[in-house]
């Protein structure tokens, strides 16, 4: 039967905003009767009116149908919909010997009281609207369409500083682009079709003003590593690939799983695959002809065909070297920094003295190219003719043929192999990295990223690109030109379509000398040494994974290295989580009337891993250093719940330390970890705080009759355990006696 308490009398509540076609609720002069034969459909709880409602207090209680009524009907205000559960009052049962109520009339009091089918259903449509609702706000739209936070903005100050950050970026990124698509074993127009798609779609979608989308040294070296022997019909789909599933990991927030590569992991790689690519590069630099793969073949191969070396390649490569590396310091001597104080002529000049830094490959190459042209032909080993004009748009390659051999799709993706998950793995690597390198202590936001990325690739697959990321090399040189919003890419997309549709003629004349110059001054400074000093005080464990990754990727094969560094780092965690250090501590009271214990504090969480060492350090101080009759506490503090297993551990714990007449005590203990415990283990002994600590203590000290039996105090008042030697602990166990 339902039974209602109404209180009125200390509300203030003049209005009401009731229901349709309801009254007001107003207070019975009487109480209703104890019970009913069925249940009333009370009036919903009603509004009070904005005026009043922080005046007054009102308790109401409805039933089930009330309830589902109010969060079904649109004309009641939304904040009464959206607030939480309103309290229900269910019809109890019929009370013993109340006349006039029956067996039926409670079954039907218990049938009103279930919910319908109707106001499931109506419960269920309002909230799947309220979230439809949710995606489709402006915040939503912002967040994933980051052109419609800054265009708003956007005035001639930003158009300025977009414009020279662009076109400093497309001086850079032509060049490289050209030379990166040699690395991957790719011809040099397939370099210009990665570098422009991708700066228009970040454009759009990216969140991070600073970065650059287009090809890099690592992904390069990473496309040859897989689609090398199938051309770039395989460099394509494993672009398109990549998008797909990097634009799915950032859809499904799976950016967490890059956390779990580390640092010393990501160093020890970038070092590798910059010493890989550099050493590639030597026969370009050397004017020699061969192919290897890997590191250790590419040095055996460069020796043995040291003896073939052109002279002219590598005077050229070299003068090209030391001009790219000057260069790149000019723009951070004193003299050419910007100072208010200079006269127009003098900013005009620093200004030019930056674009030349930062502009220093299309410098050195369109010298070296003018050079290579007046020489007499064969002088250099040149480029060669370069297919110009734009990329057909068109869907990416499901089936090719190279050699006259037919490759269906299925074909293609065996040739690729781990490469579709490798790939993506080091593009959202790489690209991450950068926008927290650059995000000015900001808080970036990883999935739009991720989305932005998959994006870039996969369009980048409909013009004919390699896989592409971020680029830091043209990111700090974006960001040092001053660039204000991502619509700098604009500007760099437009340069290099431009030098598609115009140029492409005159790039057969640069030398291949000349961009493997261009490419190993810009790797060499992606070699992380100076991180190695660091690691090594910070963790010296850490050096493990460090140099386990380093030297993987570079005597065996880049994707591996990531692995066996990510192995290593795993191995270490889970050793911490198996055997956790735990402090044992004697503690001594000086006050005469409380006894002393051992205290045992688990420095991590009680989970099945850790369970045995746990379980095994505890026994042995309750017989070692507590002499198997002094009370054992374990500080639980640091658990922050607990499994089956471990609370399958514990309750053996508990029966050994019975077995032994032994008090075990838990302090500390969060109400989840309680819980757990108690579900396997019923006979704890748990104390919330140290008064009750004291109190057992004492208890104990009672009823067994243990103080004054290997306890002795000594004139400075420290008590010491003199009954037996405390047994040996495994390293890194703490066994400190101390004074409370």
């Amino acid at each position: 039967m339902g039974t209602f308490q109404h209180i009125a009398d200390s509300c203030m509540v003049p209005t009401w905003r009731g229901m349709p076609g309801m009254t007001p609720f107003a207070p019975p002069a009487s109480p209703p009767p104890s019970s009913w034969a069925s249940p009333p459909l009370f009036p919903p709880p009603l509004l009070p009116s904005s005026d009043h409602h922080k005046t007054g207090i009102c308790i109401v209680c409805v039933t089930e149908v009330g309830r589902d009524a109010i969060m079904s009907d649109p004309d009641v205000e939304t904040p009464l919909r959206e607030a939480s559960p309103l309290p229900i009052v269910r019809p109890a049962t019929k009370a013993a010997g109340h006349p006039g109520a029956d067996g039926a009339a409670n079954a039907g009091a218990k049938a009103q009281s279930r919910p319908t089918m109707a106001s499931v259903t109506s419960n269920a449509t309002n909230l799947l609207s309220r979230k439809v609702r949710g995606i489709f706000t402006k915040k939503t739209l912002n967040a994933r369409l980051p052109i419609t936070q800054w265009l708003p903005k956007y005035n001639l100050e930003m158009l300025e500083g977009d414009v020279l950050a662009g076109f400093t970026v497309g001086l850079t990124v032509i060049p490289q682009g050209i030379a990166y698509a040699i690395v991957a074993g790719l011809d040099a127009n397939y370099g210009l079709y990665s570098a422009f798609m991708g700066c228009f779609v970040y454009t759009l979608l990216g969140s991070c003003k600073d970065i650059t989308i287009g090809p890099t040294a690592i992904m390069a070296i990473m496309t040859h590593e897989y689609s090398g022997a199938g051309g770039a019909d395989f460099a394509v789909l494993l672009c398109f690939l990549s998008g797909l599933i990097i634009l799915a990991s950032g859809i499904c927030n799976l950016g967490f799983l890059i956390m779990f590569i580390s640092k010393p992991v990501i160093c020890g790689f970038t070092s590798a695959a910059a010493i890989t690519i550099a050493s590639s590069q030597l026969k370009g630099l050397f004017g020699l002809s061969y192919d290897a793969e890997g590191f250790l073949d590419t040095c055996k191969k460069l020796f043995q065909n040291i003896a073939y070396t052109k002279w002219q390649d590598i005077t050229l490569g070299i003068c090209c070297m030391i001009c790219l590396l000057l260069m790149r310091k000019l723009k951070d001597l004193k003299a050419v920094k910007p100072n208010e104080a200079d006269s127009t002529g003098k900013k005009v000049f620093k200004k030019i003295i930056f674009l030349s830094s930062v502009g220093r490959n299309a410098i050195v190459v369109i010298v070296a190219g003018v050079i290579a042209f007046a020489a007499p032909e064969g002088t250099f080993n040149v480029t060669g003719d370069v297919q110009g004009g734009m990329p057909s748009f068109k869907p990416p390659p499901f089936s090719t043929e190279v050699n006259n051999v037919t490759y269906s799709f299925g074909d293609m993706m065996a040739s690729v192999g781990s490469g579709v998950v490798i790939i993506p793995l080091i593009s959202i690597l790489e690209s991450i990295a950068i926008a927290s390198a650059f995000a000015g202590g900001k808080t970036i936001d990883a999935t739009q990223e991720m989305i932005a990325l998959g994006f870039c690739n996969i369009m980048g697959a409909f013009v004919q690109s390699m896989p592409v990321t971020g680029s830091f090399s043209r990111t700090a040189v974006n960001a040092t030109s001053g660039v204000r919003t991502p619509a700098g890419g604009v500007v760099t997309g437009v340069l290099v379509v431009l030098a598609l549709a115009f140029l492409t003629p005159y790039f057969r004349y640069i030398p291949k000398a000349t961009l493997s110059a261009v490419i190993i001054c810009a790797v060499i400074f992606m070699v992380e040494y100076e991180m190695v000093l660091p690691i090594w005080r910070a963790r010296k464990l850490d050096q493990l994974p460090l140099w386990g990754s380093f030297l993987t990727c570079l005597f065996w094969k880049l994707e591996y290295g990531i692995l066996v560094g990510v192995g290593i780092n795993l191995a270490i965690l889970l050793y911490g989580t198996a055997r956790p250090k735990v402090g044992v501590t004697a503690v001594m009271r000086q006050d005469g009337d409380e006894p002393a214990y051992v205290l045992v504090e688990p420095r991590s969480g009680l989970f099945f891993p850790s369970i045995d060492h746990v379980r095994s350090v505890v026994s042995k101080a309750g017989r070692g250093m507590a002499s198997g009759n002094l009370t054992v506490v374990v500080d639980c503090k640091h658990f922050v719940g607990v499994d089956f297993t471990a609370a399958k551990g514990i309750k053996g714990l508990c029966m050994d330390y019975e077995k032994r007449h032994q008090d075990l005590i838990f302090i500390n203990v969060t109400p989840g970890v309680e819980r757990g415990l108690r579900s396997v283990c019923d006979n704890l002994t748990i104390v919330t705080s140290q008064f009750e600590l004291h109190n057992s203590l004492k208890t104990g000290m009672e009823s067994s009759g243990v103080c004054g039996n290997g306890v002795i105090r000594h004139e400075n008042g420290v008590i010491s355990n003199h009954t037996s030697a405390p047994e040996t602990y495994s390293p890194g166990h703490t066994i400190v006696n101390t004074v409370a």
